[in-house]
Parts: structure tokens; sequence; C-alpha cells
């Protein structure tokens, strides 16, 4: 879908689009094939896709795989994309909010991935829910905010390194990620984007059951950036336990958050009861 006829069918069908939704629609064709290159799609694949808008990337995935369950908030959007691919046996369009949608009851997406333009509003705490836990999907590939993208792909010692980090990055490795300038979208945004390209892990670093354990202690060890992460988790912890639990995983009673690595977070983990 080109511009020009992004605009026209906006106009046809008297659609005012609405910043508070994130409606800033990827025209650039190139842009949209990285996309679904970055994906590795095989005929056979299942792709969730959240914020199909006009459906540019929908048409897409529905040439490249077996089936695609695209959700949509706005009404009028899903009446545009009924019409466009009416034809399209292997589209499920869904009318919802996808994080309520996300958040309602589990769902199993080993077998899935994610290949979304993602509204900037909750592209974080849709890839958060998405990533945590034994259902979640393959991959994941994610237009968002430049910003969060640099957060996703950071490591330990890095200025983005924080805890959307270490929430995602459990159980996704970080593959790649490249850039898409402003002019690519309509209407244009204030910011840059990028694209971001995250595998579930192999093998999970972290039983189920400790995983609430790990949340609560990277959200503590963040809450204060700056602080000493050992003075910050006494909160949750004796202090005599946290100084032996640091010095078997090897950090210093100084250390602070945004120096530790995910595996090291893992260790404390398993180390702290």
């Amino acid at each position: 879908m080109k511009l020009s006829e992004m605009r026209e069918l906006l106009t046809r069908e008297d659609i005012q689009l609405t910043k508070s939704l994130g409606q800033n629609f990827l025209h650039d064709g190139n842009q949209l094939r990285r996309i679904v290159e970055a994906a590795e799609l095989l005929p056979s694949d299942k792709v969730l896709e959240i914020g199909p808008g006009l459906g540019p990337l929908t048409e897409l995935l529905l040439k490249n795989t077996a089936e695609v369950l695209a959700i949509e908030k706005d009404g009028r959007l899903v009446e545009v994309l009924q019409r466009r691919f009416e034809t399209s046996a292997n589209l499920r369009l869904l009318h919802a909010d996808a994080l309520e949608f996300l958040k309602a009851k589990p769902h199993d997406w080993r077998d899935w991935k994610l290949v979304a333009n993602l509204p900037y509003s909750v592209a974080s705490p849709i890839l958060v829910e998405l990533a945590q836990g034994e259902r979640s999907p393959q991959r994941l590939v994610a237009t968002l905010q430049l910003e969060v993208a640099r957060r996703l792909m950071a490591e330990a010692g890095d200025d983005d390194y924080g805890l959307l980090t270490l929430l995602v990055q459990l159980d996704f490795e970080p593959r790649d990620s490249f850039k898409i300038p402003a002019g690519c979208f309509f209407p244009q945004p204030d910011v840059d984007s990028a694209c971001v390209v995250l595998i579930r892990r192999a093998q999970p670093l972290l039983s189920q059951e400790r995983r609430d354990d790990f949340h609560r202690i990277v959200k503590r060890a963040f809450s204060q950036r700056r602080k000493m992460m050992l003075k910050l988790l006494k909160a949750d912890w004796p202090e005599a336990e946290l100084a032996r639990a640091f010095a078997a995983a090897g950090l210093s009673p100084q250390t602070r958050a945004e120096t530790v690595g995910v595996r090291q977070f893992v260790a404390l983990t398993s180390l702290l009861r």
C-alpha cells in the first residue's frame, strides 16, 4: 500500500486518525519487506499481528504464512480490513484491545511469531506480557519507538539498560534491530522508530516457580538505579542473607543494578529465598 493509496483510503472512509491510539502507519515498501524478512517466515507459520491499521504489513504476512491473527482496537479500521481481506481465508481479524486480550486469560503462543508495528503507547507492556512464561512466541519482530528498542537490545552497563531489558531478556535473546526513519510513516511521528528481533531462549534461564522472585528483585533493584543494589534489596531480605548471596553470585556489595547482567540476576534469584 503506497502513501497515496493510504491517504485516498482514509479520505474515502472519512477516517481521522487518533494520536492516542498510536496510529502512525508504516507505508514504506522497503521497510515492510525488511520486517517480513526479519521474521524468517515459513509457509506453515502462525503469526500474531497487533495493530494492523490499514493492513500494509498484513498483506505481506498473508502471502507468506498459514495463519494470521490480527488484533485491531479501532472499529473503523476493522471494517476497512474486513473489506480489504474478505477473500483471505488465512486471516482471523479480532476487534479488541490487544493488551486486555493478552491479560484476560493465558494463551499458548509457543507455535506463533509476533510480527507487528506496535502502537507506541502500549508497546512495552504488550512485549512484557508476551515475553513472560513458558508459552511465549518463538520470535518477536516488533516495530516500536527507537528509545524502547534500545532498551530491549541493551546490555549491562549501557545507558538504556534497565527493568524492561531484564523482563524481556529473561526469556528472549536480542538478535537484530534496524532503524526506521519517521518519514516512512503516515502521519509522520515526532520520533524515529526501530524494528527489533528477539528469539525465545532454547532453554529457560529460570524455573516458573522463581519468576515472581526474579521480578521482585529486579524491580526493587532498579527502583533507584543510582543507589547500591544491596541497600535497596534490604527492604525485602535480611542483610546477612543478601551478603552471602552477593558473594556467591560474584557481586560486590557496592554493585549497582545497571551493571548486573541477566544471568547474574538469575543467579541471585536462585540464591535468595
